[in-house]
């Protein structure tokens, strides 16, 4: 794959080739090294040290790659303000796996994405996965990718959603936008990526995710 073919955007049937292309790279769960596995990797011994820290519990979110006419964006939800976990942050439609999803990643996250935005199950073409990802609150969240190609009407659900957006793929590989960010907090030191766009702050796990998409699409690119 040349890499010229993912980033020049204004050629909607390179683009278009790339989303196909991405059927080779997420076949299957990706396993490619040097990438991050969780929290812990920016902040070592973060995760044990996080309040309230119980480990293992699984979780799916959906990756969804939008095909629009210009170029390939990635769909993204931001939280309200007034939930209790992670009130008003970026993040990708999901959540945990429950009993009925039968331990299935890919069940979970398109149950969640169509609880979350309203976008139905079959609108979503699968195209693989991730490797899990460790939070700092001990949940193993496995990426799962999905195409979606326009038209498809979102629907918001009010207490969770406050509002869905798209971020240009070509904004998301570039390197110089993966910026990294620290904070202190209980006397920890935590250190995570941040990919600010526009007015949104994208951070943390979900941004982590979009590094590990990134250098994932870029290093296929440079082979």
């Amino acid at each position: 794959m040349e890499q010229g073919n993912i980033l020049h955007a204004g050629q909607p049937e390179r683009l278009t080739v790339d989303a196909v292309r991405l059927r080779t790279l997420f076949g299957g769960e990706a396993r490619h090294g040097g990438l991050l596995t969780g929290d812990g990797d920016m902040s070592p011994g973060l995760p044990e040290t996080a309040p309230g820290y119980v480990p293992g519990r699984p979780a799916a979110v959906l990756v969804p790659l939008v095909q629009r006419p210009d170029e390939i964006s990635v769909l993204l939800t931001r939280r309200t303000d007034h939930l209790y976990h992670h009130p008003g942050q970026i993040s990708f439609p999901g959540g945990r796996i429950e009993a009925d999803d039968l331990d299935d990643p890919v069940s979970a996250a398109l149950r969640e994405t169509e609880e979350e935005t309203g976008i139905p199950r079959d609108v979503v073409e699968v195209i693989g996965r991730l490797s899990p990802y460790r939070t700092r609150t001990g949940f193993s969240v496995v990426p799962v990718i999905g195409l979606l190609t326009p038209p498809f009407e979102t629907r918001p659900d009010p207490f969770e959603v406050a509002e869905i957006f798209e971020v240009p793929l070509s904004f998301i590989l570039d390197r110089a936008n993966h910026q990294v960010h620290s904070r202190e907090g209980d006397g920890v030191k935590r250190s995570f990526y941040v990919l600010p766009y526009m007015d949104y702050y994208i951070w943390g796990a979900t941004a982590a995710m979009l590094v590990n998409l990134a250098n994932i699409v870029l290093r296929t690119g440079e082979d």
